[in-house]
């Protein structure tokens, strides 16, 4: 820092030298956050330095006027600050090239800046400003952080440093060398790869090092000289016209014949020119793979000399190489340029020759490929791909893919010769051999968008390729493939690369092609056949953005084939949600609504769309970012009015619509909104509905809404000719899901006296019973239909009606109630549970008294015995008695099964055999069906409401001393376990358990667990 800035620092008050230092840290802090490079880093910075303005701003400024020790610690946070603002300003605003290749020293003067910081935040004398614990525990915390803290150049700019360096020491000319470390360089700091922005950003560099010869830092002028001599390698750093006027004078100034080898460039061991001279400590100079070999095999003499030599001693001969090498280049250069009219001979054999040569030359080193493009080679090569010769075709073709290759500019050189692309295309209809060959060169062409943006156009160039894809070769079809995917211009072809099952370049057209390949492009995506990957492939490669808006377009036709297209890729769920969050939602409503622009078939491919859109909803995952179709219920209200406004293919559309809403996980709300606006009174005419389609998915929907509802739903709309209609749709069944969904809706019919009068009129029970008894032996028959038949049983079950359950007994259900404790589902058996339940609540009151034999009658007759549960006769249709009916043994099993549900109902229906009045009959039944077990185990069940039932059941049960002392010990530690929990809500079940356990006399009376 400046002399006199300190001392006018000094002559500042330390009040306002505090204020000045929190604005210099904010600035500071805003100003790291603008760099190009090392943004991490200069984040964390930043993040510190708002730490400290923070810290900063809270200290009091009251008498602290003549506290030295505080003025030199702020004008130190001074100082450091302001270099550190001139690192950030020079970081956001210096070449990127220039910062990239400086980056270690970057991140070392940011570590030296923070510790700086925290070494100056030390000096703070906190102590002595009476600051609160908090900003002095703040400020220890911070200064921790800031020394703990250590700033790294991210690893790609260690990797790209490690390359220059690399390239540096091996002296390294290859032109592919310096355009990778370019493209990385460039990738590193997101700049373009086109020629232009990599030139420009390369001059820029060229200016920093200019400022860096002008500043006379010479050990950073050195190195940024050998990184730019490099750089100047690349293709993008230097023009072509540079480098061809720099090739010609060269050559100019050679002559026309080879020079011989001189004899010093000889080994003596190989005879031949060296490539690697070494010199010896008899100072003879050989080729050091020949001389190397030579000590291997235990020879130490010098084999010119003869005299032994030292092993260790290799020198590289450093100028004798560097002449052999401009040897070569010499005589290269003269050759290249002497041979091209020997390529345009009528000798077969010449030409042959000379491709081969040129071909060998040029897979030697990169330097001679840019002399024979210097030459002017490549329109002669071109040329020679009309030959009638096969192998000088593919000769040809192989020296254009070595010149192609990893070089944007011969890449275009090649494109722009007269019918070059012609002639290779005209190549891949040829022999297999050559075929590739052709590929290859292509492949090797498409990476450069001038020929991409050609190639589309060459006639048949898409539909040879199209045939590739399915080559045996598989490395054929990748190569035709990838050639595939650069290429751009497509126009007329697409129908054929659409056939070919290929769709990334052709989706550029949807938001870049004219309106005309626009349409055409979206004409292909609605009418081909695709595969579920391709669907996937082509929404995830941007297809919906320009459809969707293709949805808004003023042209109807253009409307059209955008419907048509997202009705062709919306039946994967996956791209359903995709489509809603992008937006289609919105303009596909839009033509739903607008009768007057839109035609009946494409509002009703719209209404298609929607329904692919609302089954999307269903399937989303826990991962999924969730979706909403409908937002609003006015959005609800407007889509379900259009109902009772079209006609059946668009009503159809919008039942099913909203049935797959139901289903979502926004379900019960979609469900609640409808019952308010009263769809159901619409469902209910639908369900008289001529057209069978619409009728069905009317009934689908009306089950929906009846699942949750408060019974306010059936008491205002549904009636008896409804339920009528209904029975009569179960009865003659044209739809297994539209019976089921019929038999549902009966099923959550309120159990209420007029409505369960109204179902039995309309002969309820046989329609219901013969659903299950058909279900049994016809395969047909879904388990929906099954399950919600059982379910609608249960209204006729109910024990405070005997007349019913005669009904169900005389219609002989209950065998098949009992039969689908066994076979039917969790939610079968749950149901038929509950009816055997109801009907066993009536067993014990129907039960006939066994007769008594008189004297006589006792000696010849051997004695009645009654029901073992009910102490009297029972039978199944006159008691419903579930002993009589067999139902006892699924029963039992029921309780050790995994589904609670099924496990309480079955419970229910077995607590009805021990009676509170008289358990012990029941008791001593459950004992011998080795029920009381599994009643024990559910004790651990974790449902509060099954255990209590398990409670009451043994409760009574233990009232049988034998049973007590059989399954006492079994059941004790369950019973300590509930009585000893914590939680409020299970106080009831808490004291049941206590009074078992007195029960078993393993509790006092006075026990706390009451």
């Amino acid at each position: 820092m400046d002399k006199d800035v300190i001392i006018g620092l000094s002559l500042v008050p330390a009040s306002e030298l505090l204020s000045q230092l929190v604005l210099a840290l904010f600035e500071t802090a805003h100003v790291a956050k603008d760099v190009v490079i090392q943004k991490e880093n200069f984040k964390i910075f930043s993040t510190f330095l708002e730490r400290t303005a923070t810290i900063i701003k809270e200290l009091p400024k009251q008498n602290i006027r003549n506290l030295e020790s505080l003025k030199n610690a702020l004008e130190i946070l001074h100082r450091e600050v302001k270099v550190a603002k001139k690192l950030a300003v020079d970081c956001s605003k210096r070449n990127k090239v220039y910062l990239l290749v400086n980056c270690r020293k970057i991140v070392k003067q940011l570590d030296s800046s923070t510790k700086e910081i925290s070494g100056a935040l030390s000096l703070i004398p906190l102590a002595l400003l009476d600051v609160s614990s908090a900003i002095s525990n703040e400020l220890n915390s911070l200064c921790e952080n800031m020394l703990d803290t250590e700033y790294r150049a991210a690893v790609v700019e260690e990797e790209i440093l490690a390359k220059i360096e690399l390239g540096i020491q091996q002296r390294n000319s290859a032109r592919s060398y310096a355009n990778d470390l370019l493209f990385q360089i460039a990738e590193a700091l997101g700049i373009s790869h086109e020629q232009s922005q990599l030139k420009k950003e390369f001059e820029e560099f060229k200016c920093e090092i200019e400022d860096v010869n002008l500043r006379k830092e010479l050990a950073e002028s050195l190195q940024m000289e050998q990184i730019m001599a490099l750089l100047e390698k690349a293709d993008a750093t230097t023009s072509a016209e540079e480098k061809e006027k720099k090739y010609l004078e060269k050559r100019n100034s050679l002559g026309n014949q080879p020079l011989a080898v001189l004899e010093h460039f000889v080994c003596p061991i190989t005879l031949n020119v060296m490539v690697d001279p070494v010199e010896t400590s008899s100072g003879q100079t050989f080729e050091r793979s020949a001389i190397e070999k030579c000590f291997a095999e235990g020879n130490i003499l010098c084999p010119v000399k003869m005299i032994p030599l030292d092993t260790s001693v290799l020198r590289p001969n450093k100028t004798l190489r560097q002449s052999i090498e401009e040897w070569r280049d010499r005589n290269t250069i003269i050759t290249i340029a002497s041979v091209k009219p020997k390529l345009q001979s009528n000798v077969e054999e010449e030409v042959l020759q000379t491709l081969d040569q040129l071909q060998r030359l040029c897979m030697e080193r990169e330097l001679h490929r840019e002399w024979v493009i210097m030459e002017d080679y490549v329109p002669v090569l071109i040329g020679l791909l009309s030959a009638k010769n096969r192998e000088i075709r593919k000769h040809s073709l192989v020296i254009l893919s070595v010149l192609a290759k990893d070089n944007e500019e011969n890449k275009e050189r090649i494109t722009k010769v007269h019918n070059a692309l012609e002639s290779i295309v005209h190549s891949l209809a040829r022999h297999i051999g050559e075929s590739k060959l052709a590929l290859h060169l292509l492949l090797e062409l498409s990476r450069s968008k001038t020929a991409r943006d050609c190639m589309g156009n060459v006639q048949g160039c898409i539909l040879l390729l199209g045939t590739l894809l399915s080559n045996d070769d598989n490395q054929v079809a990748r190569d035709a493939q990838e050639l595939l995917e650069n290429l751009t211009i497509l126009d007329d072809n697409v129908k054929q690369m659409a056939k070919a099952n290929y769709f990334k370049p052709l989706l550029q057209l949807l938001s870049s092609g004219t309106e005309e390949v626009r349409r055409i492009m979206a004409e292909t995506l609605a009418e081909i056949e695709l595969t579920d990957h391709y669907k996937l492939s082509i929404v995830k490669d941007g297809a919906l953005g320009p459809l969707i808006q293709m949805l808004s377009h003023g042209d109807l036709e253009m409307k059209k084939v955008a419907v048509k297209a997202l009705l062709n890729l919306s039946n994967l769920p996956q791209n359903g949600r995709q489509m809603i969050i992008e937006g289609a939602v919105g303009p596909l409503f839009e033509l739903l609504y607008r009768h007057s622009l839109s035609s009946p078939t494409l509002r009703e491919q719209v209404a298609d769309v929607i329904l692919h859109l609302s089954i999307s909803t269903t399937t989303q995952e826990v991962d999924d970012e969730q979706v909403s179709l409908l937002e609003s219920d006015e959005d609800i209200l407007k889509l379900f009015s259009l109902v009772s406004l079209t006609g059946p293919d668009i009503q159809r559309h919008i039942l099913k619509t909203f049935h797959a809403l139901c289903q979502s996980p926004s379900g019960s709300d979609i469900r609640m909104k409808l019952r308010q606006l009263s769809a159901v009174q619409v469902l209910v005419q639908l369900c008289e509905a001529d057209n069978h389609t619409v009728r069905a998915n009317a009934v689908n929907l009306f089950c929906c809404l009846t699942k949750d509802g408060d019974g306010s739903t059936f008491q205002e709309h549904v009636g008896q000719r409804c339920i009528e209609t209904l029975l009569k749709i179960i009865e003659t069944p044209n739809d297994i899901e539209e019976t089921a969904s019929a038999l549902g809706i009966i099923s959550n019919i309120p159990k209420n006296v007029e409505m369960t009068r109204w179902l039995l009129d309309a002969d309820a029970v046989r329609i219901i019973c013969a659903c299950l008894t058909d279900g049994n032996r016809n395969a047909s028959y879904k388990r929906q239909v099954v399950e919600n038949a059982v379910r609608a049983l249960c209204h006729f079950t109910v024990s405070t009606n005997l007349e019913w359950q005669r009904r169900v007994a005389e219609a002989g259900i209950i065998p098949v109630l009992v039969q689908l404790l066994t076979s039917g589902t969790a939610f079968t058996k749950q149901y038929a549970a509950i009816s055997l339940k109801q009907l066993s609540e009536s067993s014990k009151g129907l039960s006939r008294p066994v007769k008594k034999h008189g004297v006589l009658q006792c000696c010849f007759a051997a004695p009645k015995t009654g029901c073992p549960a009910h102490s009297g006769i029972c039978q199944v249709e006159s008691s419903f008695c579930i002993l009589e009916a067999n139902a006892l043994e699924p029963l039992v099993r029921i309780l050790s099964e995994t589904d609670l549900g099924a496990s309480e109902t079955s419970l229910d229906a077995l607590l009805t055999l021990i009676v509170e009045e008289n358990p012990q009959n029941g008791s001593k039944v459950l004992d011998e069906a080795n029920a009381i077990a599994p009643i024990i185990r559910l004790l651990g069940s974790g449902s509060v409401r099954l255990q209590g039932k398990c409670l009451r059941a043994l409760e009574r049960i233990f009232q049988l001393d034998e049973l007590k002392k059989k399954y006492g010990s079994s059941a004790q530690m369950p019973l300590v376990d509930i009585a000893q929990k914590k939680a409020s809500d299970i106080r009831e079940i808490k004291s049941m358990a206590a009074k078992i356990l007195v029960q078993l006399d393993l509790l006092g009376n006075q026990s706390s667990f009451y």
